[in-house]
């Protein structure tokens, strides 16, 4: 079988010099970096690398890079030989991925990275017309589909080779989990098939909050390095388990949650599905995790559960809570701001530590980074800026912060003009977001185009503002906007959701918050709203929110403030 597999590898090699046969199988993992490790960990570690409680699967380094290999060979075998070809070459070919976080997810993840192909992760959230769009934009050749959304997976198949792919396929990755496994002493890496380092590796799409999303393109060493210099970070080691609940098509879920802890000799346990705090406090209480990764709305939701439905139970039990949230190593936070009054009370909870906060992007991975054990860090900083990068500030100490990042992505996939608006003329990539610098500490102001007000002469920032508002008690959550205004260029707009059934006053929430706001600052329009809606990463997409919530026409639900002199 050996021989043969090399025969087939051989008849589509190109003409080279060397006349020894190339070291490819069905046994050889590719050259690269992240497959040394992993096999190392395969021979040496017995621990679980993947626990998918979800869909009760679960596997060691062992286990799983045996079915990564079964899954790679299905994978190669099911590819029209001019693809085949493409691969061997070292042309790029795209493969998308539609899977939850799971085992079937970091199998699927890691056969396309072995097969030398780039991953296109897939929200299983998505409609198919938008599944549709991420993988002709992408110029997919297959897809790999979890067992439970195979159907969707066939439907896209069908669709794309109806449309401009007739040779596109899909592959239920369950039917090749689980077979018998290959020794970890029989699985090598090759001696000649190495990988490009800096060819691409990733694509994941953007949030989309300015028009269609783009594909932002992450190289191979992106897959190595991010998740080394990650590990090294937050000083990661095989005994940490991390619970995983984010979603696994965009970069945090990759590159913070799943990579990292992989490379790490960790174990992650993944629990897919809709987030409920309930389930999550009942699995923090049975203990064995050392790392939670989430995002400031799934923090807010644990406290609230926490406020809500456990502090008022007996003292034996608040205790239990309180225990496991303090077993934690590290809990750490991304993707947006956490709002320093959440902060404030998760330190309280924690008898002192803090939320490891850190601040990056699809494009950039991450820039500033709270190390834990760092009692200088100020209150709602995002830390230091990570090591290795170099970032300045459009003017000075504060203004547009700019990036240079060996993690940098290299394009928006076939779309030269986004690649070339998204980075100044000496090669910084311009995030749109504004920040501050106190020494070496660095603070978000937010989006430059959205969470910057510009209202009556003055420049406030859209974050001070939810800041001070959600800690108001009855408050659970809120959006804070700009509002076009032909008397002061733009008016303070909130959107707010209360924790209980009362309703809320723009002059109350004035009153509230007059000690702790200038006046310039205070919301001159208010709308309580029942549920302010997420994105897949957790966000609150600002830009589409202000267009639904405060409509130029105006809306019957919005409350108006009218000032009584030219002083807002």
């Amino acid at each position: 079988m050996q021989q043969q597999q090399q025969q087939q590898y051989l008849a589509m090699k190109p003409t080279t010099a060397s006349p020894l046969p190339q070291h490819v199988g069905d046994n050889i993992f590719p050259n690269f970096p992240i497959f040394v490790r992993l096999l190392f960990f395969a021979n040496n570690h017995t621990s679980l690398a993947v626990n998918d409680v979800t869909n009760d699967l679960r596997g060691t380094y062992a286990q799983l890079l045996s079915d990564v290999l079964h899954v790679r060979n299905a994978l190669r075998d099911s590819l029209d030989p001019a693809t085949r070809h493409k691969l061997l070459t070292g042309e790029q070919v795209t493969i998308n991925l539609l899977t939850p976080g799971g085992y079937e997810f970091a199998t699927g993840f890691l056969a396309i990275v072995a097969l030398g192909a780039v991953v296109v992760p897939i929200s299983i959230a998505v409609p198919i017309e938008e599944a549709l769009y991420f993988a002709t934009t992408s110029r997919s050749s297959a897809i790999l589909c979890a067992s439970k959304h195979a159907q969707l997976g066939h439907q896209l198949a069908q669709r794309r080779r109806a449309a401009d792919t007739p040779t596109f396929i899909s592959m239920n990755l369950r039917e090749h989990i689980g077979q018998p496994q290959i020794p970890a002493p029989q699985m090598v890496i090759s001696s000649d098939h190495h990988l490009h380092y800096q060819g691409a590796g990733l694509i994941i799409f953007t949030s989309g909050t300015s028009g269609p999303p783009k594909g932002a393109v992450k190289r191979r060493s992106f897959l190595d390095m991010n998740a080394q210099a990650i590990s090294l970070w937050y000083n990661l080691q095989p005994c940490d388990v991390v619970l995983h609940t984010l979603p696994v098509h965009h970069a945090t879920g990759i590159g913070i949650s799943f990579l990292p802890f992989l490379l790490s000799g960790a174990t992650i346990e993944f629990q897919s599905g809709g987030f409920d705090p309930a389930q999550i406090w009942d699995r923090w209480r049975r203990g064995g995790l050392t790392v939670f990764s989430g995002v400031p709305t799934m923090y807010m939701r644990l406290m609230r559960y926490f406020e809500e439905n456990v502090r008022q139970r007996a003292p034996a039990e608040v205790a239990e809570y309180v225990a496991a949230a303090r077993r934690f190593r590290i809990m750490m936070s991304g993707s947006a701001a956490l709002p320093f009054s959440l902060q404030a009370k998760w330190i309280t909870l924690l008898d002192g530590k803090r939320i490891l906060e850190r601040y990056g992007s699809t494009e950039f991975s991450s820039v500033f980074s709270v190390k834990p054990g760092d009692g200088r860090n100020p209150d709602g900083s995002v830390g230091k800026v990570f090591f290795g990068l170099e970032v300045k500030l459009s003017n000075g100490d504060e203004g547009e912060i700019l990036v240079k990042s060996p993690h940098i992505f290299t394009e928006y996939i076939f779309d030269p003009k986004a690649t070339a608006a998204a980075f100044t003329p000496d090669g910084y990539y311009k995030t749109g977001d504004i920040g501050r610098r106190e020494g070496d500490y660095y603070f978000i102001l937010g989006r430059a185009s959205i969470d910057i007000i510009k209202s009556g002469g003055y420049k406030i920032s859209a974050l001070d503002i939810e800041r001070e508002i959600l800690d108001l008690p009855d408050v659970g959550e809120v959006m804070v906007v700009g509002v076009e205004d032909e008397e002061y260029g733009q008016r303070v707009a909130a959107a707010i959701v209360m924790r209980n059934k009362n309703g809320l006053t723009l002059e109350k929430l004035r009153a509230d918050l007059r000690s702790r706001l200038g006046g310039y600052k205070l919301p001159t329009l208010l709308r309580v709203v029942d549920e302010l809606p997420k994105s897949g990463s957790g966000k609150v997409v600002k830009r589409i929110l202000q267009k639904q919530l405060f409509p130029p026409t105006g809306h019957e639900d919005i409350q108006s403030w009218k000032s009584r002199s030219s002083k807002m």
